[in-house]
Parts: structure tokens; C-alpha cells; sequence
């Protein structure tokens, strides 16, 4: 099952998952200069961040909008990134944060799990219930493709409705959590976690202890970290044993470079260093 897989990427490469946001602007000058167009320049920049990190990282998540954004040339270097990332067996999330039912999920799902934008993982809300992660299951079944849901997110209004009390005292996101580890028992992995997995925001360790209890078979995607505030003491809480998720940063990685000597020319360096770093501070 691909959650074995992302498991056993953990336990040899670490926690670290490289956020490829490629917004055009951390491109370096001179990398931008050497190519006619931003297709090239955007996949050429993820290939370099790939081929420095790729025995140190655990897996790569690539934001859809950053792609989107520049229209069907970004798109194009979304899917040129992604079969890259294949090419390399590495393991690759879609953090498409898509939430429908019925024909249009199977519609999203045949999208991302085959064809030109296919992904390992893709990204999931939940919240129009879980009649809309169901049309993902075949593809977890019989395809050997996995889902994180959201959960309970880092950023500041997800308080609005995540943290409202239900009639059992909980909050929503508890609530949520449950289903979601419900679900998730049709798709174990060998690992002894589930190919359902879910997005926890680190930026609340209080309650870190509190959700890898509760969802002990609920692998994580942990955003948060880093340029979003979060430590590395915030996230241990999250896993179980060093493993039990995966720890995104973006911006941290991508723009490492920024102020260092000779730093345009050697970005992807000072990206492999950061998230040599960050490996450290996650399991020291």
C-alpha cells in the first residue's frame, strides 16, 4: 500500500515532506534567464530541489494553485513535476484541497489519481460530509492511491468552525477525526496506519497529544512548520515512535537561499541543507 510506502520513506529519510509552492518569484535571475518561458524555468527549479533532496526527504507535496495561477503553462509544469517525482519512486501529494459529491469527486479523482495529473496522495475536505471522500475509495482499493483530509488546520480561522462544540463536548474537528479513522479502516496499510490519513496543523502543540491519541492509526500531513511559526518541539507531539507524519515546508526550503553567498547559483544546495536541518530539529 502507498501509505507503506511513505512509512518506510519516514523511517529512513525522516519527516521532512518539501513543500514545491514554486511561486515564479523564487526563481533566481539568472535560473529564470536561461529559459524562454516559465513552464521550462518552474520545472527546471523543482528538478533541481528534487535531485539535491531526494535521499533526505520523505516525500514532496505540490500545491495546485501556485500551478494554476500561470494558467496551462503552469499546469504543464505541474505534470512535468510530478512524473518527474515518479520517475525518481518517490512518493508525491497533490494538495488539491478538493471537496465534492457523487460524479463530480469521481470526476476529481479520476483527474489526480490517473492521467496527466496523477499523484500518490491527494488533499481533501471534508466538510460537505463524507459522502465526498467515498467516490476516492476504489482508487485507495484497487490503485494503490491514498488521501489526507483536513482536520484540523494551522491557520487562525480555523477556530470558526474546527473548534465549535458539539452536543457530545467535543469539538468538530473530533468529530471529523472519527469518521475519518472509521473510514480509514478499510484501507490499512501493513505500517499499521491507514491510507486515510489527515492534515493537523502543528501551530496548536496543546492539543497535540490529545489527536495522535485519538487518531492513533491516522497518519498526519503536518503543515505549519516553519515560516508558519511552528518548532520542531511543536510537531513531536504529532507523531508516534518519529513516525506517524509527515512535516511540510515550503517557503523555509524553496527560499533557503535568500541572503547567503552565492546563494542564486547554489539555491537547491541550500535547500538540501535546510532540510538536512530540519530532520535534525524534528527527531532531536
Amino acid at each position: 500500500m502507498i501509505i507503506d510506502k511513505l512509512y518506510e520513506k519516514v523511517q529512513s529519510k525522516g519527516n521532512s515532506c518539501v513543500g514545491l509552492d514554486t511561486d515564479i518569484s523564487y526563481i533566481p535571475k539568472g535560473l529564470m534567464s536561461l529559459h524562454a518561458n516559465f513552464e521550462d524555468a518552474i520545472f527546471e527549479y523543482n528538478r533541481r530541489i528534487i535531485d539535491a533532496t531526494l535521499d533526505v526527504t520523505s516525500c514532496y507535496k505540490l500545491q495546485i494553485a501556485y500551478y494554476e495561477a500561470y494558467g496551462i503553462k503552469g499546469l504543464m509544469a505541474y505534470k512535468r513535476t510530478l512524473e518527474y517525482i515518479k520517475s525518481k519512486g518517490a512518493v508525491s501529494i497533490g494538495d488539491i484541497k478538493r471537496g465534492d459529491i457523487s460524479k463530480t469527486a469521481e470526476m476529481y479523482a479520476k483527474a489526480h489519481f490517473e492521467g496527466d495529473f496523477e499523484t500518490d496522495f491527494i488533499t481533501l475536505s471534508p466538510y460537505m460530509g463524507m459522502d465526498s471522500i467515498e467516490p476516492y475509495l476504489p482508487y485507495m482499493k484497487e490503485k494503490n492511491k491514498g488521501v489526507f483530509v483536513l482536520l484540523r488546520t494551522s491557520n487562525p480561522g480555523a477556530k470558526d468552525i474546527q473548534y465549535i462544540q458539539t452536543q457530545s463536548g467535543g469539538r468538530v474537528y473530533d468529530e471529523v477525526g472519527d469518521m475519518i479513522a472509521s473510514m480509514g479502516k478499510q484501507v490499512m496499510g501493513e505500517c499499521g496506519y491507514s491510507a486515510i490519513g489527515a492534515v493537523v496543523g502543528c501551530t496548536h502543540a496543546e492539543e497535540g497529544e490529545k489527536i495522535r491519541s485519538r487518531f492513533s492509526d491516522t497518519f498526519f500531513l503536518i503543515p505549519g512548520y516553519g515560516a508558519q511559526g511552528g518548532k520542531g518541539d511543536d510537531v513531536k507531539v504529532y507523531l508516534k515512535d518519529g513516525n506517524g507524519g509527515v512535516v511540510n515546508s515550503s517557503r523555509g526550503i524553496l527560499l533557503a537561499y535568500k541572503g547567503k553567498e552565492d546563494g542564486e547559483r547554489r539555491f537547491d544546495e541550500y535547500a538540501r541543507e535546510e532540510v538536512v536541518r530540519m530532520n535534525m530539529d524534528l527527531r532531536g
